[in-house]
């Protein structure tokens, strides 16, 4: 029921018009499957043009991926992008290009029911939305209109932007598109900023539709179906698999800022992070207890059978993650219940780059646990207790630290959902948003379970300026203050 209602309500997304007061929506699809698909919407203030990024749709190609999830949460001033930063997330998770089979090459459609047709249904209803696509890929070697080598000539892709057609003229009283055009427009643009001239880019005309094309497979590709069934001005954007992964990353977003110009796509922050990537915990449940904690490096003791879910992966990305408990499950075993009966381990990826890990261990005497297991640093004498607060921030799950600052914009949704503490029983703490008052006729000063609009449901004088920037939540035991989470608005 929850997979239905996921696609009723995008279908709704895909009807309604873009509005300046929506700012961003996150939608998930297959949602806790080894092929879930996140489309990121960022609407901009004054409404305006639709740019549809695609990436990762062939999982070997980490420089289109990565270079969508930069604008996966723009803020925009105008017009208006649809995120797909990892639209084959099963075979990025392993490195392949394909695993059933090509997903761009599925466009044509065919009557297979596997998970890439799955995938591409959604991403033809996303093309109808938009005014261009910019599919984003990793090429072999560097396209050349002549033969310059075996690694530089014609059959090459690197280093290009691609289109089925110079011009093409859609059925109607519509005019041409012409896409020859505006690519070597956005080449020339590029070009300026790449002082290395072998790694210039170059306009790469597939003649797809020709008879004598030598890209006739091309003809069930992403663009193509863009193009020539929707009207939508489609290119494929494609760095050489050669170059390092910060020059391909760069060059994506050269390519992707120029064509958002072209459409007058203005955008408020634009980013850039490519530290490498690095776990900081799980948030792991045995036999369905109440989760807890366990860092990078922790063994977590537990007994033959026990059933291990991992709900949460905190790292320094947050999109791109998955787990993946050795000789169990399959290549994503996050929100998954699997039975564990020999020792192994969970390990967290960023994409398909293993990020850190914990331990499942048996054999460990626990004394006064409940479910029989524990965490080795916990329960090492000395060791600080710790508490982490569980929220929701416009329906997507976050987890902060003890005294940690969860930034968001005014009118922004915040939740309470709990707390995930070795402090004591979470049931027997009081959570208080300091500032808002959930229950007028009863305020008992706990707080966890309600949506509060940022914007119209706090009281700025309790701010902690006054001036409604700053608030905070305080844990308390009793009446003893054990924890705080700040918060701040912008």
């Amino acid at each position: 029921m929850k997979t239905v209602l996921t696609v009723i309500a995008a279908i709704l997304l895909c009807i309604r018009p873009f509005s300046a007061e929506a700012k961003r929506v996150h939608t998930t699809f297959f949602e806790n499957t080894d092929y879930e698909l996140h489309v990121y919407r960022s609407y901009g203030k004054e409404d305006g043009n639709t740019l549809l990024l695609i990436g990762g749709i062939q999982g070997d190609e980490p420089g289109g991926f990565l270079s969508a999830d930069l604008y996966a949460d723009l803020h925009l001033s105008k017009g208006n992008l649809i995120v797909v930063p990892r639209a084959n997330f099963r075979s990025i998770l392993l490195n392949r290009r394909k695993i059933n089979d090509d997903m761009n090459r599925k466009f044509a459609g065919d009557k297979k029911n596997n998970y890439e047709t799955k995938v591409v249904k959604i991403l033809k209803q996303l093309i109808a939305e938009s005014d261009m696509l910019l599919n984003l890929h990793d090429g072999s070697g560097f396209y050349s209109d002549k033969w310059e080598g075996p690694d530089r000539n014609p059959k090459k892709y690197g280093q290009s932007i691609i289109a089925d057609c110079d011009v093409y003229q859609p059925e109607g009283e519509d005019g041409p598109i012409h896409l020859g055009e505006m690519a070597r427009s956005v080449i020339n643009e590029m070009n300026r900023k790449i002082d290395d001239d072998s790694l210039k880019f170059h306009f790469n005309n597939h003649n797809t539709s020709k008879k004598d094309s030598i890209h006739k497979e091309q003809r069930k590709s992403a663009t193509y179906y863009a193009l020539y069934k929707c009207g939508v001005p489609a290119f494929g954007i494609e760095t050489s698999k050669s170059l390092p992964l910060e020059t391909k990353v760069r060059h994506h977003n050269l390519a992707i800022n120029a064509f958002m110009d072209m459409l007058d796509i203005v955008p408020e922050t634009p980013g850039i992070n490519l530290e490498p990537p690095k776990l900081r915990y799980f948030v792991v449940s045995v036999n369905n207890s109440l989760p807890f904690v366990v860092k990078d490096q922790q063994t977590l003791y537990i007994e033959p059978g026990d059933i291990i879910t991992t709900s949460h992966i905190e790292a320094n990305y947050k999109r791109g993650l998955s787990s993946d408990i050795i000789d169990y499950g399959t290549i994503n075993d996050s929100h998954k219940k699997i039975k564990v009966t020999k020792p192994t381990r969970i390990v967290a990826r960023k994409d398909y780059y293993p990020c850190g890990s914990i331990y499942l261990a048996f054999g460990r005497e626990v004394e006064n646990h409940a479910m029989g297991v524990a965490v080795s640093e916990s329960r090492a004498p000395g060791a600080t207790p710790y508490l982490f607060f569980k929220t929701r921030i416009n329906d997507e799950e976050r987890i902060f630290e003890n005294y940690g600052k969860a930034a968001m914009e005014k009118g922004d949704r915040f939740e309470l959902v709990d707390v995930i503490t070795s402090i004591a029983d979470p049931s027997m703490l009081t959570v208080n948003f300091k500032g808002f008052v959930g229950n007028e006729s009863q305020n008992t000063g706990e707080d966890r379970g309600y949506v509060i609009d940022t914007a119209n449901d706090l009281w700025e004088r309790y701010s902690i300026n006054g001036k409604g920037e700053t608030y905070f939540v305080v844990v308390k035991s009793g009446e003893t203050p054990v924890g705080k989470l700040f918060i701040e608005l912008f």
